[in-house]
């Protein structure tokens, strides 16, 4: 400061003339000058938002930075934020990624679009079975209904209400019995439908190719052999069912990785192996009913039961045929909603092709409910007088 000042602190006779003052003010001027040049702005970047986090740039001045967007599943609630915090599972960042709110939860819920459509039409198609029963009760001692055991349309009419009625175990928010009952519940009402499908055809098939009246195997195609095939069949189903829920049974999860922001309630099938062997047994049985009607299809009647069980089967494998590559490529509750719309669409054709044919002679066409027409002596007797 000597030298700057030109003399000693002690000396200050000299400021006081007015050249003194002008020379000193210069100096304090050129030390102001000085002092601004030892420390300039060392700011480069503009401050990082919340939302975003600092990615400092490789040799640069840390002052440098480049503002990079919190990931998916992290937030920055402040500015400048070194890190992005990620979210809680069970929450999901805004639009901003500054603050963590709840995942939306999904189901197949009876107040939504998509659930309230299958809803609807599994009520609907749920009255047709009991009505189809009244019918048939009503009608019990004419031909058309005596045709083909009238025991085995009662039993298929309960079996294919009990597969309707499993349709609405896939709707709403899954629990543990929910989850445990309900492929259960499925599996073994198609069983049950289809086994006594198989009773049918059997018993058509068998019934027109024993040409002795007297047959001791003749006596098998009444109440007997339906009856072994029923029990047969769907106790092995049954067996295979509580055996899964033994070793592995299904339970409900929350998966929180399959769509991102979204908490999808589901069941896990336990063992996706007993789910398969399941509905392959199901496939194995309507493959072999199939078979033996159209085996049965060209039989000497104007009312052929083989033909209408031939469609019915038909109708039945194309349906849960397409159902496996929608199956595999669904999640959710599109998975849920594939299998209820299989389950209705089986069950709708197995009705119609079965049972339809029959309401119409009985409420429309009266005339046609009788013996003779349906052994097919009254068509070829029109055939002749033509």
């Amino acid at each position: 400061m000597y030298e700057l000042f030109g003399r000693k602190p002690n000396s200050w006779s000299g400021f006081t003339s007015v050249d003194g003052v002008s020379t000193l003010l210069k100096k304090c001027l050129n030390l102001n000058f000085l002092v601004n040049l030892k420390v300039p702005r060392s700011v480069c970047s503009e401050s990082c938002p919340p939302g975003f986090r600092k990615n400092l740039l490789q040799g640069q001045p840390h002052c440098c930075f480049s503002c990079l967007p919190c990931s998916e599943g992290e937030i920055s609630n402040h500015s400048d934020a070194i890190d992005c915090t990620k979210c809680h599972e069970d929450e999901w960042p805004n639009k901003a990624h500054n603050l963590c709110s709840a995942k939306a939860v999904e189901f197949l819920s009876f107040l939504e679009p998509l659930g309230m459509t299958l809803a609807i039409l599994a009520a609907l198609v749920s009255l047709f079975p009991p009505i189809i029963f009244l019918i048939f009760v009503k009608h019990v001692d004419t031909p058309i209904v005596k045709a083909n055991s009238r025991e085995l349309s009662f039993i298929l009419l309960c079996a294919l209400s009990l597969c309707i009625f499993s349709s609405f175990l896939f709707f709403g928010q899954p629990d543990l019995v929910k989850c445990l009952i309900r492929q259960a519940a499925f599996g073994i009402s198609f069983v049950l439908c289809i086994s006594c499908v198989l009773g049918k055809t059997c018993m058509v098939l068998l019934a027109f190719h024993i040409k002795c009246p007297r047959s001791e195997l003749k006596g098998w195609f009444g109440p007997v052999l339906p009856k072994i095939l029923i029990t047969v069949c769907t106790s092995i189903q049954t067996a295979g069912c509580t055996l899964w829920l033994t070793i592995s049974p299904p339970f409900p999860i929350k998966n929180i990785n399959t769509t991102p922001g979204k908490i999808i309630l589901e069941c896990n099938e336990g063992s996706i192996m007993a789910f398969w062997c399941m509905m392959g047994y199901m496939g194995l049985l309507a493959m072999v009913s199939f078979i033996i009607a159209f085996l049965s299809r060209k039989l000497p009647d104007s009312f052929n039961e083989a033909k209408f069980i031939t469609f019915s089967m038909l109708v039945f494998v194309s349906v849960w045929l397409s159902f496996i590559p929608a199956y595999l490529s669904a999640f959710g509750k599109y998975l849920v909603a594939v299998e209820i719309f299989a389950i209705l669409a089986s069950g709708c054709g197995l009705m119609a092709c079965i049972f339809i044919p029959k309401v119409y002679i009985i409420l429309l066409r009266p005339d046609m409910n009788n013996k003779e027409f349906l052994m097919g002596r009254k068509t070829l007797r029109y055939k002749k007088i033509k």
